[in-house]
């Protein structure tokens, strides 16, 4: 397993929002969709807002690999889920970075997309 370049590590937590797109059995990426991306150490993660009923997650967790686009920024990636010992630091990852209080990071601290937390790792 690959470790972050620091320089890609940076970009893409300090974007906003990414693109993620999920690598199909026949080879082919899915459709791109914007999520939320937090940092937590050197490690990323994401969540699905709509829990396991999410298309992306769906398809990442199809094959567990994938594509991110952060900008000008793209990499390659593994989908890994996420240790739930880390779901507090995740939080308030999500809490400091987009802004609390606020629904939509209601929705992301929420039960449905914690059970969804991904571990974003380079290929």
């Amino acid at each position: 397993m690959a470790g972050w370049n620091a320089t890609e590590l940076e970009r893409v937590a300090a974007t906003p929002e990414i693109e993620v797109s999920a690598l199909r059995p026949d080879g082919a990426l899915t459709r791109p969709v914007t999520i939320w991306c937090v940092r937590v150490g050197d490690e990323l993660y994401v969540r699905s807002a709509h829990g396991d009923a999410g298309g992306w997650f769906k398809a990442a967790e199809g094959r567990h690999e994938g594509r991110i686009d952060a900008g000008d920024t793209g990499v390659d990636v593994t989908f890994e889920d996420a240790p739930h010992h880390l779901d507090a630091e995740i939080d308030a990852a999500y809490k400091e970075k987009y802004g609390y209080p606020s629904g939509p990071v209601d929705m992301m601290i929420a039960d449905a997309a914690k059970a969804t937390t991904i571990r974003v790792v380079p290929r």
